[in-house]
């Protein structure tokens, strides 16, 4: 039987790997970014590459609590249950400088893009989802290590990991399993800026012991897993995927 899941941030990088990851096993998959030009262009692609994929673009700013009802009726017309949900949706603001108002602006812009976008998500859908369904939100090694030059999203993330325990406990009665990935440098994605000079992509691989960068679809595979039946009694959890970064350096 088709479930039906629901990606946010779906319209590049780990998010669209995800998308497609779940189109390959024939569930139906809601695909949800802001960007509406760019969301079906990433909805094109999937349905050109997976033959049969089942899949419907949203363009929807989830930092928007407006968005919630929009995002329900949309998945009530599907007429199933949501199977699982994937919170892939986050960026990194600019650096907010040292004064006290930029750097309010910086976290308050952190906060947005990447706790209150699951937030939405999660609180508008745990009504629809199925028993037994799975939940995963997408944190970042910065969440341990911080996050170079801006404060905020390293914070952010870190923010995700107890949102996780808390969804967790709440919802376990109803079979719902609930996780975290934290990725390290994953090539291929936006979140930064599209790309890396070579020497920072050259020291990231270097801090992997698999020396190589990640990809959109190593996430995605493990997405997939947690909200796999074989997955099911993996909850509580923030795995890490990062080819073996040590944190610190």
């Amino acid at each position: 039987m088709s479930r039906l899941i629901v990606v946010t941030g779906a319209s590049a990088g780990i998010g669209k790997a995800t998308a497609r990851r779940f189109a390959e096993n024939e569930d139906k998959v809601l695909l949800i970014a802001r960007g509406e030009q760019r969301l079906r262009q990433a909805a094109e692609e999937i349905a050109s590459d997976v033959p049969g994929a089942d899949i419907e673009p949203l363009a929807l700013d989830l930092s928007d609590a407006a968005s919630v009802e929009i995002l329900r009726d949309r998945v009530r017309g599907t007429g199933l249950p949501v199977g699982g949900l994937l919170c892939c949706a986050g960026a990194v603001p600019p650096s907010g400088g040292e004064e006290p108002a930029s750097v309010l602006t910086e976290f308050q812009d952190a906060y947005r893009a990447n706790v209150l976008t699951a937030v939405v998500a999660v609180e508008s859908l745990v009504p629809l989802m199925a028993d037994g369904g799975g939940i995963v939100l997408y944190s970042s090694i910065a969440a341990y290590r911080g996050s170079g030059g801006t404060g905020g999203y390293g914070a952010a993330k870190a923010a995700l990991h107890s949102y996780v325990h808390f969804l967790a406990t709440r919802l376990g009665p109803r079979d719902i399993n609930v996780n975290a990935i934290a990725p390290g440098y994953v090539a291929g994605t936006d979140l930064f800026g599209g790309e890396l000079p070579a020497a920072r992509e050259s020291m990231l691989v270097r801090q992997t012991v698999l020396g190589r960068a990640g990809a959109p679809a190593d996430v995605a595979g493990l997405g997939f897993y947690l909200c796999s039946p074989a997955g099911g009694y993996v909850t509580s959890q923030i795995v890490q995927v990062n080819g073996g970064a040590q944190h610190g350096v």
